[in-house]
């Protein structure tokens, strides 16, 4: 289980599997505006703004701090970076809404007007802005073929040979679809919907699953190795639902424009492979109705948060009494992991999850028929390679997308490539980019800023009046257990790239790309598999690399991890003022911490184990509070679709955005105690206290601009709120909001009864 502060949900294109390690990170992704190029030097712009300022008002609101104390440093900051920040900030305010009535719109008003959702996207924000110069850069170290450096190595050199096989689109139009073909023909058993004559006499979905399990897909059901629940030091199997080709269980529900264009794509695939169409739309709409019958016994998010208890722990000498089914799952998974040279024992830890979801559909595919099964998994298989495949195949995906997702046009072809090898080798691709991009600083003022956020978290327990003594003592024996990751693991940076070659010592490409594809997934899925006989590395850096815009609690390490990616404005820069870089990665860092005592993360102990450790009653007062957290947001109204937020499915990232603004405006609060003086203003923004502009940034890096068909995406299943309830949410429950703005409870953006976790 692993918290990301995340924007929305980030789907990996390295992975097929659903059960790709473990599943609880949620990602913290911010929003926002990165600014363009200023025409006029910094210096100018800066007295420009200076003067222009003067004519305001002196402030908005109250000029005092939450401390009593008047602000008296009213000297601007005019550094090239500062004159930046109040630029995006003054571009992106609206300043003729009342904060108190609507602090997200008077923060994001004119940046929502101004800005445009990209064609290749369905959103933008700040999230999206700083991954596509994330993204560029990544583009910028891996176009070279080769460099001066004679002995860069071999991890790099490969990273390179994949990124030019990806970006060489004339060498995928030659090869076509034939190594694709030829694959399904030769070792999954051909295609019915495209051919002709097709013999069932030998399909065997068992078989079937397996040899698709070795590219790593996990189709129908899903099986893999995660951490321990119990035992935080071991791995164990996993046995659980896959996932959709549409993801959620409502999708199926309704017919929609969705629905047909979903069948369509099926169709329009189908249609292109073969010369004979007579049976193809059948063939599609058995397998859509095939998808829709395993869909009802699909659990949706909230479900599985609502039923924690339901999973089982097992053997794999028990299973096959335990999974009294027609499919073998005991075969199943013990044949997947000795394809990778892993021998399970009857004693293995076996963790069944969604179990009345597997044995509905082992009834259901006892009673299709080969033809719709063999048909049903190879359009899976199909659906997650599309990307690699030549540009007549990618446009039928970018129609479907279209719809779905709202996207009009495909991301340029360099980006796509560049995020390919960085989701496969981000670590090759890191020790590039920390070492071009990256300023340590951001290192050494982060450490920093996290013991003064823990320190604030700690003080907020020791004041909480609803924990006993016992829990409250254990709570903070977790909080000053957290490990914290900042920026990259230290081998990156180090001479001795021994770790990084044995690492990627698999990893070998030539030029062919899909060819390159194919055998990356079978490495990814021996990973996996082999990984169980190891230890849980528990002061280790986790599994996504420095080179994401995101950061991560993973519960079973007791760890937060703040990779380089997101250690840029408008979350950080070593010379902003502290308001500015407290109201940005202050809050993602409270916001991870926070994620070990929110519903789930409190669940785990500070060794990283799922065991009780909270009393009864103290469990009973915690439900109480966040009861209201998820009453509050699920009232939200979703602009422009009419339906109301799930606050079941987001309850704990809403408790740790709640936990983490009030972390970082305390820690924030006590520095300026101890450095009164230290903070000068923005030009063209003086008339904000320093406090102000701590939530001014703070919702900033949550502007967002969707597609209508992004946005019921996100609200059927993200665990993250949309940006709007991520600054109307917290704020509005904050009591030294109110007194920053001379807010009064029961406006627009100040609740009455404020719901309060942490």
């Amino acid at each position: 289980m692993a918290a990301h502060f995340s924007e929305g949900t980030l789907k990996s294109i390295s992975t097929d599997s659903a059960m790709s390690q473990t599943r609880s990170k949620r990602p913290f992704i911010v929003l926002g505006i990165l600014v363009g190029i200023f025409a006029l030097s910094t210096v100018v712009l800066a007295v420009i703004l200076a003067m222009n300022n003067k004519t305001t008002t002196e402030s908005i609101g109250t000029t005092t701090e939450a401390t009593g104390t008047t602000i008296v440093n009213n000297e601007l900051c005019v550094t090239p970076y500062c004159v930046k920040a109040a630029n995006y900030l003054i571009e992106s305010l609206d300043e003729t809404v009342e904060p108190c009535e609507d602090f997200y719109q008077f923060v994001c008003g004119t940046w929502i007007k101004n800005n445009r959702i990209p064609d290749d996207s369905n959103v933008v924000n700040t999230f999206n802005l700083l991954r596509t110069q994330l993204d560029y850069n990544v583009v910028d170290i891996l176009t070279p073929s080769s460099t001066n450096d004679t002995n860069e190595p071999n991890a790099i050199i490969n990273a390179r040979n994949l990124y030019h096989s990806c970006i060489n689109e004339q060498h995928i139009e030659d090869e076509g679809i034939n190594p694709i073909l030829s694959l399904i023909n030769n070792e999954f058993g051909g295609w019915p919907i495209i051919q002709s004559l097709w013999d069932n006499s030998t399909f065997n979905i068992l078989d079937l699953l397996l040899k698709l399990r070795k590219y790593n897909n996990n189709i129908l059901f899903g099986i893999g190795t995660s951490v321990d629940d119990k035992n935080s030091t071991e791995y164990d199997l996993r046995i659980s639902q896959s996932d959709l080709g549409l993801g959620q269980r409502e999708y199926y529900m309704n017919e929609s424009k969705i629905t047909v264009a979903y069948r369509r794509y099926m169709f329009d695939l189908a249609s292109i492979l073969s010369n004979d169409t007579s049976t193809i739309e059948q063939d599609v709409k058995d397998m859509y109705e095939f998808e829709k019958e395993i869909a009802k016994h699909y659990w949706t998010t909230v479900e599985q948060r609502h039923r924690p208890n339901a999973t089982i722990r097992t053997t794999v000498g028990k299973l096959r009494q335990l999974l009294n089914t027609t499919f073998d799952f005991t075969n199943y998974l013990t044949s997947a992991y000795a394809s990778a040279n892993v021998t399970l024992m009857d004693s293995d830890l076996v963790i069944v999850g969604e179990i009345d979801y597997l044995y509905n559909v082992s009834s259901i595919i006892e009673q299709i028929s080969p033809r719709i099964l063999q048909n049903y998994v190879i359009w899976r298989f199909m659906m997650h390679r599309i990307d690699t495949l030549p540009k007549r195949f990618r446009t039928i995906k970018d129609n479907f997308d279209h719809v779905f997702r709202g996207t009009t046009t495909e991301r340029a072809r360099t980006v796509i490539c560049g995020n390919y090898v960085n989701t496969f080798m981000g670590f090759a691709v890191s020790k590039l980019y920390i070492k071009k991009y990256f300023d340590d600083n951001a290192r050494n003022q982060s450490y920093e800023m996290i013991a003064n956020i823990r320190k604030a978290f700690i003080d907020m327990l020791e004041d909480s009046t609803w924990m006993d003594s016992m829990s409250k003592t254990k709570a903070i024996e977790k909080a000053l257990a957290i490990d914290e990751k900042i920026g990259y693991p230290d081998y990156l940076a180090s001479d001795n790239v021994t770790q990084l070659e044995i690492q990627y010592a698999d990893y070998v490409f030539d030029s062919s790309f899909i060819n390159n594809i194919l055998k990356l997934l079978q490495i990814k899925a021996k990973e996996e598999f082999q990984v169980l006989r190891k230890h849980v590395n528990h002061k280790g850096w986790g599994s996504s690399p420095p080179t994401v815009v995101n950061a991560f609690y993973t519960p079973s390490k007791n760890q937060i991890t703040f990779p380089a990616g997101i250690l840029q404005m408008p979350f950080f820069h070593k010379d902003a003022p502290k308001y500015l870089n407290y109201g940005g990665i202050g809050v993602v860092i409270g916001h991870e911490i926070t994620h070990g005592f929110d519903d789930s993360g409190r669940q785990f102990d500070k060794d990283g184990n799922r065991i009780p450790w909270w009393t009864h009653e103290t469990i009973e007062k915690f439900i109480e509070r966040k009861t209201c957290i998820v009453d509050q947001y699920s009232n939200f109204t979703v602009p422009n679709l009419n339906i109301h937020a799930n606050g079941n499915q987001t309850q704990g990232e809403d408790i740790a955005d709640n936990g983490g603004l009030r972390e970082a405006f305390y820690a924030y609060q006590k520095f300026t105690q101890a450095n009164p003086d230290a903070d000068k203003r923005l030009p063209g923004l003086s008339k904000y206290s320093p406090t102000q502009m701590f939530f001014i940034n703070y919702a900033h890096t949550w502007c967002t601009k969707m597609t209508d068909s992004y946005a019921l995406n996100r609200v059927l299943s993200d665990v993250h709120s949309l940006g709007q309830f991520r600054v109307i949410g917290p704020t509005s429950n904050f009591a030294e909001f109110d007194r920053a703005f001379d807010c009064k409870p029961g406006q627009g953006n100040s609740r009455v009864k404020k719901c309060t976790v942490w």
